[in-house]
């Protein structure tokens, strides 16, 4: 059972913590390539975890580099088949935190909690006003899952925006309590052309996620403080990227936030807060097919 009070204590600590640091502190901890420490590092973390490695490339401690390797894994070929065309795919591996309709520009973060488009994109106002009355899903990513970050849709990539920020949790408990918390943490938006018109798939960093992985531009942890922006060219000399495709992972658990312009599909109507999905499972139906 939730406790609020519990929830609030929990929050209190989080915003004490010295966010950057303690990533940093995991960062290279995660990259130390002594086998005994790596390897125990693993197996530890799998049996308290639970996580499910019978679909993983390896199912070997031993295999791995480091524990960074063994994190956002692969998986073996056919481990995560694609919905029907005309669908929308879930981009990763989780549980639905909130899914719904954009109202105008707030966005559902937890029953009670809403946050701002328009801060979410960085206070971007054209950018958020593509997206205003739009459709929006939340995927939280637990250390268990499966992390890497797969295309939706297929889509040309036109805009890649790194916006910094703290390194809050983005749990359960912490998405409940802890205000704005999506437009708060640093995240990397990543804007895509597709059939439904415009696409963001927002991966968002939280505490020991100090970077993410995109596949056009390797990691990206800028250091500046302010806003990171990368726009890319046309079709023939631009990033295309096919349905299902790995566009990016996170080196640790997060969140993926999915947003699409207004009338663009109609979600699954089984879909719900705590609803589990996985990669290339449909979210929902397109209203202009293929």
């Amino acid at each position: 059972m939730n406790s609020p009070l519990l929830d609030r204590l929990f929050v209190l600590l989080l915003q004490l913590l010295p966010h950057h640091l303690l990533s940093r502190a995991v960062w290279y901890l995660t990259r130390w390539r002594w086998a005994p420490f790596k390897n125990r590092a693993i197996r530890g973390f799998i049996k308290a975890f639970d996580v499910e490695m019978a679909q993983a490339q390896s199912a070997y401690a031993v295999d791995y580099a480091d524990f960074n390797a063994f994190f956002p894994r692969s998986l073996r070929p056919g481990a995560r088949p694609l919905c029907a065309e005309g669908q929308l795919a879930s981009p990763a591996d989780g549980k639905i935190s909130a899914i719904g309709r954009i109202e105008q520009d707030s966005i559902l973060q937890a029953k009670g909690m809403d946050y701002s488009l328009r801060e979410l994109l960085g206070g971007d106002a054209a950018l958020a006003e593509g997206f205003r009355d739009g459709h929006f899903a939340t995927i939280y990513l637990s250390p268990r899952d499966y992390h890497r970050v797969h295309m939706p849709l297929s889509g040309q990539l036109r805009e890649m925006i790194h916006i910094p920020g703290r390194l809050f949790s983005v749990n359960g408990r912490t998405a409940r309590t802890l205000p704005r918390l999506f437009s708060r943490n640093e995240r990397l938006v990543c804007l895509f052309d597709t059939q439904a018109g415009p696409m963001a798939v927002i991966l968002v960093g939280a505490i020991f996620v100090g970077c993410m992985d995109t596949v056009w531009a390797g990691t990206v942890a800028p250091t500046d403080l302010r806003n990171s922006r990368w726009r890319y060219g046309e079709v023939e000399s631009g990033v295309q990227l096919e349905r299902g495709a790995e566009m990016g992972r996170f080196n640790m658990g997060s969140t993926v936030i999915l947003l699409l312009p207004k009338g663009a599909l109609s979600w699954q109507d089984h879909l719900r807060e705590g609803s589990e999905i996985r990669m290339g499972e449909g979210l929902g139906q397109l209203e202009v097919q293929p």
